[in-house]
């Protein structure tokens, strides 16, 4: 190929000094035919290909290659055909007798060729794009997975983002939630891809049959939903950057925080911090371009929607009611009854009617017992031997004070004394355990070892009374008696020591 120098000295030959192309041909030594391509190009043109190169071994099986490529563009990425795996099917299948090498050439300009392009996008303000996104984190002390819920407002690129323990329908609507409250106002619009959270079904013609709890979200906020084509992330590209962009700069290093309610503190500070920056393109930060996104958002908020999923169940004979596998207690008034579950994120709550009958912090492992040792006191009172053997009672962290009280009541009553202890115990269904705990200690100090002393000790502290505790009224309780002292008896001790 010659040089660009060369087409100028050439064709200012020709043109401006006049020379003929076959005088410049003889001036500079080349071909005539290549002066007159310098004339038609003023910068060498490259190397021009008349016709398509011959293949001669892979030819006849192009068509086989294009329709195997074709094909896979319906089948999930990782069972897509590789060039080896190709290459292997038309040799054993096609009698391919050609290298891996020209196979893998093909196949790599094919697919570069059949790459999908992408029209730039503009967002109005108001609108907004939601998606999960996962990383790890250690929480409480242990490594665990952690599901982050991102919200993006396209317009702005002003961010909002919620860890949870799962990806679950609570989370997703808790997250809207916050979100909500964290801009101040409802979007006209949010984009979702096709997640079974908000998706119950997708109808032959194209619509989405949205689930219970995310039809019950919309009409509380009254946002209209839109979704992208199924495992199309590109619909929603905002977000999905907002995931990765979260992932990198809130959640590296990894994490370390005691409760979940930290990690959100943080990620929440993050989002703030991220409103003073300056994207590429844009000549106002994010802060000063989430001014229109706010005053297009829908104002004011209602009341916050409930973010908890509802279940009926059934109370087993063992108290206990099972939601999402694990299995949660109550009363054991409430056996055999027909009970309202309500899953919040970090909170199962447990109503019979109207009335709540328990609150357990909420499990995320796989068929776990969550037991309130209160519920089953009041039977254990009846079935005193299952005392030292009640799962509920095992692991129940309680003062000192408590097992003196039992060993002293046990030495005195034998097995009564076990369902004194229980009564004991049955006053922490009314009174704070501190309260509890320290008339306990009082009656244990007094001497009064019994549950109508202790409960008397609790109500003087509770109304804040000094105790009258009158010996007469408690003939069960031990008593010391003190006889008077005589001297004839005394005489009797010391006639002893003489002899």
């Amino acid at each position: 190929m010659k040089p660009v120098e060369l087409y100028a000295q050439v064709r200012y030959a020709v043109q401006i000094e006049g020379l003929s192309e076959r005088a410049a041909a003889r001036r500079f030594g080349i071909d005539p035919r290549t002066v007159a391509k310098m004339m038609r190009f003023s910068v060498p043109p490259g190397y021009r290909r008349a016709q398509p190169p011959v293949k001669p071994k892979l030819g006849p099986f192009i068509a086989v290659i294009d329709g195997i490529l074709t094909e896979d563009k319906g089948r999930p990425k990782k069972q897509q055909h590789t060039a080896k795996r190709i290459f292997e099917r038309l040799r054993d299948e096609h009698g391919f007798t050609g290298g891996l090498t020209i196979v893998k050439d093909y196949v790599a300009g094919w697919r570069q060729r059949a790459g999908e392009m992408f029209v730039p996008l503009a967002h109005a303000p108001g609108h907004a794009q939601a998606d999960f996104g996962e990383a790890l984190g250690i929480i409480g002390g242990v490594e665990r997975k952690v599901h982050f819920f991102a919200f993006d407002l396209p317009h702005s690129d002003a961010c909002f983002v919620a860890a949870y323990p799962a990806e679950s329908k609570e989370a997703f609507c808790d997250g809207h939630v916050k979100a909500f409250t964290f801009f101040g106002g409802v979007p006209r619009s949010i984009l979702y891809d096709n997640t079974k959270i908000a998706v119950a079904r997708i109808l032959g013609d194209g619509t989405r049959q949205r689930t219970q709890m995310f039809s019950e979200l919309q009409s509380h906020y009254l946002f209209q939903d839109r979704f992208g084509r199924p495992g199309k992330g590109n619909d929603k590209g905002k977000v999905e950057g907002l995931v990765g962009y979260a992932r990198r700069n809130f959640l590296v290093p990894i994490p370390v925080f005691e409760s979940f309610q930290a990690l959100n503190a943080h990620l929440e500070a993050c989002c703030r911090r991220r409103l003073g920056d300056r994207l590429r393109g844009h000549a106002e930060t994010i802060g000063e371009r989430l001014e229109r996104d706010l005053a297009a958002l829908r104002k004011p908020l209602p009341p916050p929607y409930e973010a908890c999923e509802k279940v009926p169940a059934t109370v087993s004979s063992l108290a206990l009611v099972r939601y999402r596998g694990n299995d949660y207690s109550v009363p054991t008034s409430f056996g055999h009854r027909q009970v309202m579950v309500r899953g919040y994120v970090h909170e199962v709550v447990i109503a019979c009617g109207t009335e709540v009958i328990a609150r357990h912090q909420r499990s995320y492992e796989r068929e776990d017992f969550v037991f309130d040792p209160l519920h089953y006191l009041a039977l254990i009172e009846q079935k005193i031997n299952a005392l030292d053997q009640a799962a509920p009672l095992a692991g129940w962290q309680l003062p000192e004070a408590f097992a003196t009280l039992r060993r002293l009541l046990e030495a005195r009553m034998g097995k009564p004394g076990k369902r004194e202890y229980v009564q004991v115990l049955r006053l922490m269904e009314a009174f704070p355990i501190e309260e509890v705990a320290h008339a306990v200690g009082d009656a244990i100090a007094r001497g009064a070892i019994g549950f109508d002393a202790i409960k008397h000790l609790v109500l003087c502290r509770i109304e804040r009374r000094p105790p009258r505790l009158d010996m007469t009224i408690y003939p069960y309780l031990p008593r010391a008696m003190v006889a008077t002292t005589s001297a004839r008896d005394y005489m009797g001790l010391l006639r002893g020591a003489v002899s």
